[in-house]
């Protein structure tokens, strides 16, 4: 009797331990020796409720995920991106010992993006693929071996090809790298890709010094409108090369507001009126070249002695051409410039990385460098987004905010 008493109390407590449990794992309150049982018990190819399941274990290392119904903006073939970019949902996986998972809050559409899927760019990534290079995420869980990231951080990617038009995903922490959640969200969004690029190109080029002059074409670009605001500070300085347009007044004095000392047509880079701009400015020692073709060339015509040339861009899809007298008389110095390949230089130099971006942080703080000029949409808006982001003459960055 004593026996049947002991085994029923036995069962009521069992019965009793599992409600608990339960409970438990439903506000994501196990205790770690539970939840070392229940990762142990989980199978070696988890089924879709036991990675969901396995995101709950991980919760003990987290506060409680928003993310649900993750989807993102895949091809599955290069072309037309209007044409081959679909939005489907996203199966995420399970939140390893050394990945986080990331909520994404906002990401643009880069050239680079766009060459990407067209499949015309440097690096190309296996298909299906999500779009995507650039954006803003906070992190929302991570492993029980991350040790750089917490719950809470803003990240952008450290290297291209991530595929950041998605709502959430979970990647690798040496991926990633942190940014202050107390600057502009767009700001933080566009800060991986151009400001990054005209900042290493001020920098790493030529000496410069305050006084000193850049001359750029394609200057109210991501990239050219970064490189007005980082010259400023550092008191160079820049001759502002825009194509002829319907609204150029406008643009003139949105640049100059940015800090831009002058800003001229490309048909004025063969014009006497260039002496007259020399008398005010010296010439410079360092141009920025965003198209190619006749403009590249024009701009090698007005650099001092020994100067360079610093090749980033191609817009106008035609080759650089070097004047010989360029070359033997002034010894102008032709170099180009990827800002992928100068962060895999730099992947293993983690205080390279960290001081350019709390510089970008810091004037972005000062109140000496913000965002360009950007149009918002939803993930479900990327083909408005899209067509946006390809017409000619325009300055807005479009972003697909999550």
């Amino acid at each position: 009797m004593k026996v049947a008493n002991v085994s029923c109390f036995a069962f009521k407590f069992i019965r009793l331990h599992k409600r608990e449990l339960c409970r438990a794992r439903t506000v994501g309150q196990c205790s770690a020796t539970t939840t070392q049982f229940q990762q142990d018990s989980l199978p070696v190819h988890p089924s879709p409720f036991n990675r969901c399941l396995g995101h709950k274990l991980h919760r003990r290392y987290s506060t409680e995920s928003s993310v649900k119904d993750c989807r993102g903006l895949i091809y599955k073939k290069h072309g037309d991106p209007s044409q081959v970019l679909q939005l489907e949902p996203l199966e995420l996986p399970h939140v390893g010992a050394k990945s986080v998972l990331v909520k994404m809050l906002a990401a643009p559409i880069n050239p680079s993006d766009i060459n990407m899927i067209q499949g015309t760019y440097a690096i190309l990534p296996d298909l299906p693929a999500i779009g995507g290079n650039e954006g803003v995420g906070q992190v929302t869980e991570v492993g029980s071996q991350v040790t750089k990231l917490k719950v809470g951080d803003w990240v952008i990617s450290r290297d291209a090809g991530l595929g950041t038009w998605r709502s959430a995903a979970v990647w690798k922490e040496e991926d990633l790298v942190t940014l202050p959640s107390d600057i502009p969200l767009l700001a933080a969004a566009t800060l991986g890709v151009n400001p990054c690029t005209a900042i290493r190109m001020l920098s790493d080029f030529e000496a410069l010094k305050p006084g000193d002059s850049v001359i750029q074409n394609a200057a109210n670009s991501g990239v050219g409108q970064a490189v007005i605001q980082i010259a400023a500070a550092r008191g160079l300085h820049t001759i502002n090369v825009v194509r002829d347009r319907p609204n150029l007044q406008q643009l003139t004095d949105r640049l100059k507001a940015m800090g831009a000392t002058h800003v001229i047509k490309e048909e004025t880079l063969r014009r006497p009126e260039m002496k007259e701009l020399f008398k005010m400015c010296p010439r410079p020692r360092l141009a920025l070249n965003g198209v190619g073709g006749k403009s590249a060339t024009e701009l090698l015509r007005h650099l001092q002695n020994g100067g360079t040339m610093v090749t980033y861009g191609g817009m106008a899809k035609q080759p650089v051409t070097v004047p010989v007298s360029a070359l033997i008389f002034k010894d102008v110095k032709i170099r180009g410039f990827w800002v992928t390949q100068w962060k895999r230089n730099y992947s293993q130099d983690e205080g390279a990385m960290r001081a350019m971006l709390d510089e970008l942080c810091s004037l972005i703080r000062a109140g000496k460098l913000s965002a360009p000029a950007c149009a918002e949409h939803s993930l479900q808006d990327f083909h408005k987004a899209l067509d946006a982001a390809m017409q000619p003459y325009t300055s807005a960055k479009q972003v697909l905010v999550m």
